[in-house]
């Protein structure tokens, strides 16, 4: 399953992606929102857009947000039928009624439902006309069919996969994170791409933790396998792994300026170390070769040997316990570090997917 799950992210092409099948189901609820209001005669314009601006990301939050912006849609209906009673539709009605609803809405922690209860505040000013209950009712029915059947869209059709988007982007992730280590090894690299290049790859980290949540909630609702709960620990890991080879590469990309230049020896094995620690973490398995046991045991010597000589210094007036080179040689080691742990994660996956059985059950 393991291997299957890299292969099947890298080569293959999905026709509905997460983006395209929002796209979709946006368009489907519009449809079945305008059809339900022309059935009901009821006015349809403001019933699409509430169906449009609550598609959301997964069904847990079309549900959790669906049950917010109902009271929400009533307290703007409310207070526009209030100000449209009194100041009639003049400018200060509209600015009144959208005031007056984000403040209720904030004040009972009704957040997610201000945009449609705004919306809903404004629009339904021009459409009155002196029938104040009649438009309120009929103005929280439409608000109502367009919450209900987004939700319903979101739930039942396209449902979104997001395990294998996050296996793809976990995938991406290594990937680009072994083109920075050789870059930040790369004692010619201009060092503000290597920073823009680090920002990039946490805002990246960020996003895939934000896929992690998404699928999260969308198992409260779903039924689930044992392999898919597997394979999402799996990634779980591998980001947390992850996040530890970003903070050392932090640490690389930041280290003090060396007060002693390394000798050609010692840039010629830190380039190799980075290219090496860069090819396996570009790896789908992470397999560590020999010849990059190699390097570290060289690479350890080094460390040793400079540790030795910064304890053997004469204490200066100013002086870090560290210096540059230390802390360039063991930022390389610890990536080696959490390297062997991905090594050993992968291995016990494959011993696992041999071990499992080809059926198993499934869990609400």
């Amino acid at each position: 399953m393991f291997v299957r799950m890299i292969t099947m992210t890298t080569l293959r092409r999905k026709v509905f992606k997460f983006v395209g099948g929002r796209i979709l189901k946006t368009g489907l609820a519009a449809f079945i929102t305008a059809w339900i209001c022309a059935i009901l005669d009821w006015p349809a314009l403001f019933a699409v857009m509430t169906a449009i601006v609550t598609i959301e990301p997964t069904a847990a939050d079309s549900i959790k947000k669906g049950i917010i912006r109902f009271p929400a849609a009533a307290i703007g209906a409310g207070f526009a039928m209030l100000f449209e009673a009194f100041l009639h539709q003049e400018p200060i009605t509209y600015a009144l009624a959208a005031m007056f609803t984000l403040i209720a809405c904030h004040r009972l922690h009704l957040d997610a439902g201000m945009l449609v209860a705004t919306l809903t505040a404004v629009a339904m000013i021009p459409g009155t006309e002196a029938h104040f209950m009649e438009s309120f009712f009929i103005r929280l029915g439409t608000t109502m069919t367009g919450i209900v059947v987004s939700t319903a869209v979101n739930f039942f059709i396209l449902p979104p996969k997001f395990n294998p988007m996050i296996t793809e982007s976990v995938d991406r992730l290594y990937e680009t994170a072994g083109s920075l280590v050789a870059d930040v090894t790369n004692i010619n690299m201009h060092k503000q791409k290597q920073v823009v290049a680090y920002q990039r790859l946490s805002k990246s980290l960020e996003r895939t933790y934000q896929l992690i949540n998404y699928q999260r909630e969308e198992w409260k609702y779903r039924r689930h396998s044992i392999n898919e709960i597997r394979s999402f620990n799996m990634l779980l890991k591998k980001l947390e792994y992850l996040q530890k080879i970003l903070y050392h590469i932090g640490n690389l990309i930041h280290r003090a300026k060396d007060e002693e230049p390394l000798t050609d020896k010692e840039k010629e094995l830190i380039q190799k170390t980075g290219l090496s620690l860069s090819a396996v973490f570009r790896d789908p398995l992470h397999q560590i070769p020999a010849e990059h046991y190699v390097l570290i045991d060289e690479l350890d010597h080094v460390f040793r040997r400079l540790n030795q000589q910064q304890i053997e210094r004469e204490s200066k007036r100013y002086h870090h316990h560290f210096s540059a080179k230390v802390v360039l040689v063991y930022e390389l080691l610890a990536l080696h570090d959490v390297l062997e742990d991905l090594d050993h994660l992968c291995d016990r996956e494959l011993k696992a997917e041999q071990l499992s059985p080809k059926e198993e059950p499934l869990h609400e």
